[in-house]
């Protein structure tokens, strides 16, 4: 796995499907070619898993503009604090 650099946040790239049966995604196999199905994943500023998505093909993935707001500030600290009671 690696971890693309040049971004104002980190993203992984290059899994493999050891690691993908770790994260419980979905591998296929398409004739020679096997990849990752989605797995997408919002994490806290602690580490703490908050949303996440697993889909086998594109129906289900995280919206963009459904994330941004999901996790716009006031939100987040909210989400957090919730987090701290469990």
């Amino acid at each position: 796995m690696k971890v693309a650099e040049t971004l104002e946040f980190q993203i992984a790239y290059g899994i493999t499907k050891e690691q993908s049966e770790a994260l419980g995604s979905w591998w296929s196999a398409i004739g020679r070619m096997e990849f990752i199905q989605p797995s997408e994943f919002v994490l806290s500023n602690d580490g703490k898993v908050i949303a996440s998505t697993y889909s086998h093909g594109p129906i289900g993935r995280m919206d963009t503009t459904e994330t941004l707001t999901y996790i716009s500030r006031d939100q987040f600290d909210t989400l957090r604090e919730d987090h701290k009671k469990d």
